[in-house]
């Protein structure tokens, strides 16, 4: 008893039946980040790891075009939007898309049963979903519906859409404040931020930003909001219901077109996947808005698109579409430590504990 009485981390659970005592492991930081999931896009499917060894665990066939991901608190449920709008690439003409089968039926939101490893039912969510936001309480998902130019408001229990916001064209990033009392949408084509009350369902403002906004991370008080534009390689600064003007905080190289937007309190800094760049790009801003400073452009696979941080901020893992791989960087070394293969065009990534 005294060797494990000088382990703090262990817990002791104790048989009476069958005079066994058992040692648990105390929760981490390393059991809140015990699973990887990672959206396929062209797979059809999500990619299960172990977040610690990389070790595939399973592939679930969840629907077409899986892109936007979210995880419940606890691990049981994962949500994946899927579309049945065809996937259709830059250089492909809209008139050319226009022509191309689409599969209405195939949109919404795929709800996985983490445990089972299956998809238990599809909630309804408007057309095209692509990314979204889960309330804190889980009750609600605001969904993004690029093609539409809205945001659909889903009850999840109730399985139904049950309010639909006109937000500015081809809306994509969705993100809640850490108070869950805002709801921000990046607008590509508008080059704009609609901020939504989560009380009225009414869009307060509007904001122009950087060209063709792709996604946000918040300050940790949730009064401002770090905004990627991807073309033209910048960073702005916005406050979310204050009167502030916007701000152009950093400016990327040509080359780079900023993605994904994870925010790392502890160190102060921000993460941006860069898309075609290649890299992450890794961000100081204990400093901001007066000044920040790009540390360093860390390599990884081809073209970055979700990133997602540890719970303990020792890795962060990007999803690598054309290479169908998921980068592990360490953010002390800031460098690439691990490339773990996945399923076809990895497209989003999120990390939470296993199932309960």
């Amino acid at each position: 008893m005294r060797n494990v009485a000088r382990r703090p981390l262990l817990l002791l659970l104790a048989c009476g039946v069958c005079g066994y005592i058992f040692e648990v492991a105390a929760a981490s930081s390393n059991a809140a980040t015990a699973r990887a999931y990672v959206s396929n896009e062209d797979g059809q499917s999500v990619s299960v790891l172990n977040a610690e060894s990389g070790a595939t665990i399973a592939t679930i066939d969840v629907g077409k075009r899986p892109r936007g991901l979210k995880l419940s608190r606890d691990g049981s449920r994962l949500f994946v939007a899927v579309s049945g709008l065809p996937k259709c690439p830059p250089t492909v003409p809209d008139e050319e898309c226009a022509k191309l089968e689409r599969d209405l039926k195939a949109d919404g939101i795929a709800v996985v049963d983490t445990s089972a490893r299956k998809v238990i039912k599809v909630l309804a969510a408007g057309s095209d979903p692509e990314q979204f936001a889960m309330s804190n309480d889980g009750k609600r998902l605001y969904v993004a519906n690029e093609d539409v130019g809205l945001l659909s408001v889903v009850d999840v229990d109730a399985g139904k859409v049950i309010e639909r916001i006109k937000v500015g064209l081809e809306p994509e990033g969705v993100a809640m404040t850490p108070n869950g009392r805002w709801v921000l949408v990046t607008n590509e084509s508008d080059s704009s931020v609609s901020v939504i009350d989560t009380a009225t369902l009414k869009v307060i403002k509007t904001v122009p930003v950087g060209k063709r906004p792709r996604d946000m991370a918040f300050a940790p008080d949730g009064n401002t909001a770090y905004v990627s534009g991807e073309m033209d390689a910048s960073l702005y600064s916005m406050s979310v219901t204050g009167n502030e003007p916007v701000q152009r905080l950093l400016q990327l190289r040509e080359a780079a077109r900023p993605m994904a937007v994870v925010q790392d309190s502890a160190r102060k800094r921000l993460y941006l996947s860069t898309g075609r760049g290649g890299t992450v790009a890794v961000i100081d801003i204990k400093d901001a808005p007066r000044a920040v400073q790009l540390i360093k452009e860390v390599p990884v696979g081809k073209r970055p698109w979700g990133i997602a941080l540890s719970a303990d901020g020792r890795h962060l893992y990007t999803a690598n579409g054309p290479s169908n791989d998921v980068s592990v960087v360490d953010t002390t070394t800031l460098t690439e430590v691990k490339r773990i293969p996945v399923g076809s065009s990895p497209w989003g990534i999120v990390l939470g504990p296993a199932p309960p």
